[in-house]
């Protein structure tokens, strides 16, 4: 069965209409929280802003007091409310975006920790750029959760789609600091640490094309992980509905 936003959140008991819609803003706000700490934390790196990267690390413990709020609230509702269908698609795509929002947290805590190991560490060369790839991630994560609140199939397969991009700068940045390595081998311990830097921008665009498979999850109940971004959009398109034709 395909779920529409409309269909959760409606039923006899006001309170469990509330408390289904809680649990959805709870998310909403967990994720900006998160994205504040991208921002931060892809600034930090480019400006070698140590007083910024630390405040980051610091930032991560609110990010695990959430993710374990958002837990026991799950936990509440499943043994209050033995919720079916739907709402039981919702509580499980709930579980699943926190998780992805806590490790994502943990990459941008990842990037902020390289900001200060390298503080003392002077590589006799520019650094890469990272700020493109950085703010890729940060957008992507955006749409993921953007495709969440409005329970958008359409921008979750857009998601999927531009994490492509992600994955092209992630490879052009390890390209330019493995030659770095090689030409000069004194720069190995300050590349290596951006490859860390880069790694972690890498996986925060995967945890936000998961959040998207969550949405689609959600919405049309089908489990994508696992298959080609053609093979899914073929097996999600097919359950969508027929757009109206345009005058």
């Amino acid at each position: 069965m395909t779920l529409g936003k409309d269909d959760i959140g409606h039923h006899i008991s006001q309170q469990y209409n509330q408390e289904l819609e809680n649990l959805r803003s709870h998310v909403l706000h967990m994720g900006g929280v998160v994205e504040r700490q991208i921002a931060d934390a892809i600034s930090a790196l480019e400006d070698g802003d140590t007083q910024l990267a630390a405040s980051v690390v610091g930032g991560d413990l609110q990010v695990n007091a959430l993710e374990l709020n958002l837990d026991e609230e799950c936990s509440r509702i499943l043994a209050r409310r033995q919720p079916a269908a739907g709402d039981l698609r919702l509580i499980f795509a709930v579980i699943k975006t926190v998780t992805d929002l806590e490790r994502i947290g943990d990459q941008a805590e990842r990037v902020a920790r390289t900001v200060l190991e390298l503080a003392n560490v002077e590589p006799g060369r520019s650094r890469p750029t990272m700020r493109h790839m950085g703010d890729l991630a940060r957008r992507l994560l955006n749409k993921a959760l953007d495709a969440f609140a409005r329970m958008d199939v359409a921008a979750a397969l857009e998601v999927e789609r531009e994490d492509l991009a992600v994955d092209k700068e992630y490879e052009a940045i390890l390209r330019q600091l493995m030659t770095y390595m090689m030409e000069d081998p004194r720069t190995i311990t300050w590349a290596l640490n951006l490859i860390w830097a880069a790694r972690a921008l890498e996986r925060i665009g995967d945890h936000s094309k998961n959040i998207a498979e969550y949405v689609i999850y959600l919405v049309q109940g089908k489990d994508v992980r696992h298959v080609s971004i053609e093979e899914r959009e073929r097996q999600v398109q097919g359950d969508m509905p027929a757009q109206p034709p345009t005058v």
